[in-house]
């Protein structure tokens, strides 16, 4: 069946860096746009970046851009998000997507916390 499971979160200084993963199976990874999302404390769940099937075009939230890379290995059917100079507001639970024709697929989350 599918599968997203994201890794990489933890507790970050504000300015740190981390690199999430998300590993996808039980479908053909190579073929469908993905994206991250994430979901801040009582807030509502926003897309951050998505990447296109082959890893040409990308796109980027306005907060995130110029900080945050998404990018993805069809070889490996994992898709990245580097995360550089975080900030006390991108403090969140972090999942991966991916839309396929039967249904949309998340991952069940990575904790990101940002905190002096």
């Amino acid at each position: 069946q599918v599968q997203l499971v994201e890794s990489g979160g933890g507790l970050v200084q504000p300015g740190g860096s981390l690199m999430l993963s998300c590993k996808a199976s039980g479908f053909r990874f190579s073929d469908y746009i993905a994206s991250w999302y994430r979901q801040g404390p009582g807030e509502e769940r926003n897309w951050v970046a998505s990447i296109d099937s082959i890893g040409g075009v990308t796109n980027h939230a306005n907060s995130v851009k110029g900080r945050f890379t998404i990018s993805r290995d069809n070889a490996k059917n994992t898709l990245y998000l580097q995360m550089n100079g975080l900030k006390f507001e991108d403090t969140a639970v972090y999942y991966c997507n991916v839309r396929l024709p039967a249904d949309d697929y998340w991952g069940q989350g990575t904790q990101v916390t940002v905190s002096s």
